[in-house]
């Protein structure tokens, strides 16, 4: 047994629970259950893409806690990043969120 599975064998058949998938899960669903993370990707959405420099300044935020936010959502796929000279703009990965949303939906139903 690895460090990232539990076994579980009082069933007919013994089930692998992989918790490495579940805290990557968990790492994603924290990513949106969160008000100014939220704020920053509606922001984003609105205005198409926009810099870091944008998000901090429009919704009066430390520049530092934009980035540590936006980090956080880059890191679960949620926003992408293109670059434009010395500018990092971000956009929105509707795909991502998608996908992310019918799986959060069948966890629920």
């Amino acid at each position: 047994m690895s460090s990232y599975s539990i076994t579980f064998t009082s069933g007919q058949e013994p089930l692998q629970l992989d918790t490495l998938q579940v805290k990557k899960a968990a790492i994603h669903l924290r990513a949106l259950n969160h008000k100014l993370r939220q704020q920053i990707l509606k922001k984003i959405d609105e205005k198409g893409r926009c810099t870091v420099t944008e998000i901090f300044t429009e919704l009066f935020l430390v520049q530092a806690v934009a980035s540590q936010q936006l980090a956080i959502l880059r890191k679960a796929g949620f926003v992408k990043t293109s670059r434009s000279g010395k500018n990092i703009y971000y956009s929105v990965n509707l795909a991502r969120l998608k996908e992310f949303l019918k799986t959060a939906q069948q966890l629920n139903s």
